[in-house]
């Protein structure tokens, strides 16, 4: 049984990838189609961005009023009629009006899942988890380009996203025996914890926590790391490295690849390794791929293959971050934490790229390797930092 939970679990994760990366595919006909600038995706995206990192902060609130169950059968119904919404839409603005529901409930979901599975399972089942993200935002270009290509509309694409969100949804709703079943199966040390009606943290009490402010900046560091290596990796190569823009697009999508394969790796080494020394391994592997990058050597290959180097070192940090929040802080304040870790990494991602590009713009985008082992090394700091406060206890 708990087997099928975890699967469900997955499940969900899929089909979240599949739904956040759609925009950035079927963009280019949609934008003719509506008949706006090409700029204007970055409005949807930051609406999308900003709702998700409102809905991780209110997280907690909402799961120790409502419990995980309820918040994910909500979430994934609202979740899924947003995306039919834009798959309806004939209006930019309304599909920035579509982008607030969908924001907020796609967050609420990712949050509540990642909570759930660093209380209640082993870090492989983490990184797994984060895997199964990556391998919804791998397969969602295959699968627009797939109805641009045979002649359907882009708002196909769409439609089966929504499908699968709303299948989720129906799989929530008769999974209920399947929550309660895994919080019986848990020690009853945790068991005991789960029926502790711990305090509602408002933001002020959360950064209180020892070692809070610590993760917040880390996280920080490591989405404006992602970010910016997923959106400028293919305009540094092209313009710094005059590599052929198909070749430089290929190679950028592996970084994808490379996260995702990465975490369905980690997930069967981490439980030996444990949460620090898969950070530590993260963290040494991508500064290996931003040097391979930023060599200034004519092999083009080294620097090509560095951005699955980073990807494929950026895999085991997220997750094991997460599911290292109930030792770091204590299980009655995983939840809150967890809410506001989710929302300090997808902060970076939103502001560092917008950054990176003004950067470029006004600069040089040779400084990409520079800028992002700023935050790396931001990363690096903070969570060596946590790790000593974590084991003075």
């Amino acid at each position: 049984m708990i087997a099928l939970l975890i699967t469900l679990i997955y499940s969900s994760f899929v089909s979240l990838g599949f739904g956040r990366v759609l925009l950035g595919s079927a963009w280019p006909v949609m934008q003719a189609e509506l008949g706006v600038p090409l700029s204007y995706a970055g409005i949807i995206f930051m609406i999308i961005t900003g709702c998700t990192i409102i809905s991780c902060l209110f997280s907690d609130r909402l799961i120790k009023k409502f419990n995980t169950w309820s918040i994910a059968l909500v979430s994934a119904l609202i979740t899924g009629a947003a995306l039919f919404g834009f798959s309806v839409s004939n209006s930019f603005w309304l599909l920035c009006v579509l982008a607030l529901p969908y924001g907020l409930s796609s967050g609420t979901l990712d949050a509540a899942m990642n909570n759930y599975v660093a209380r209640h399972f082993a870090s492989r089942i983490m990184n797994w988890l984060h895997g199964f993200w990556g391998l919804g935002a791998v397969i969602s270009p295959f699968i627009m380009s797939y109805y641009l290509v045979n002649g359907f509309n882009w708002s196909s694409g769409y439609k089966t996203a929504a499908a699968l969100q709303v299948a989720i949804a129906i799989l929530f709703f008769f999974s209920l025996p399947l929550f309660k079943r895994s919080e019986a199966a848990n020690t009853k040390e945790q068991l005991s914890s789960e029926r502790i009606s711990y305090p509602v943290l408002s933001f002020s009490q959360i950064l209180r926590i020892r070692g809070v402010k610590l993760i917040i900046i880390a996280l920080i560091g490591y989405g404006a790391l992602e970010g910016t290596t997923a959106l400028w990796a293919s305009s540094y190569l092209v313009i710094n490295r005059g590599i052929n823009p198909d070749i430089a697009a290929r190679y950028a999508s592996l970084f994808f690849i490379g996260t995702t394969s990465g975490r369905f790796l980690s997930g069967f080494i981490s439980n030996k390794i444990g949460d620090r020394n898969m950070i530590r391994i993260g963290i040494g592997i991508i500064i290996l791929g931003i040097l391979a990058v930023w060599l200034p050597v004519k092999a083009d290959w080294l620097c090509l293959n560095g951005f699955i180097i980073i990807g494929f070192g950026c895999a085991p940090v997220f997750p094991c971050v997460l599911h290292a929040t109930p030792y770091n802080f204590g299980r009655e304040n995983a939840q809150a934490v967890v809410g506001v870790q989710m929302a300090s990494s997808f902060s970076g991602g939103a502001f560092a790229p917008p950054l990176f590009g003004l950067i470029a713009n006004n600069i040089s985008i040779a400084l990409f390797p520079i800028f992002v082992l700023v935050f790396l090394t931001l990363l690096l700091i903070m969570t060596e930092k946590l790790n000593r406060q974590a084991g003075s206890k």
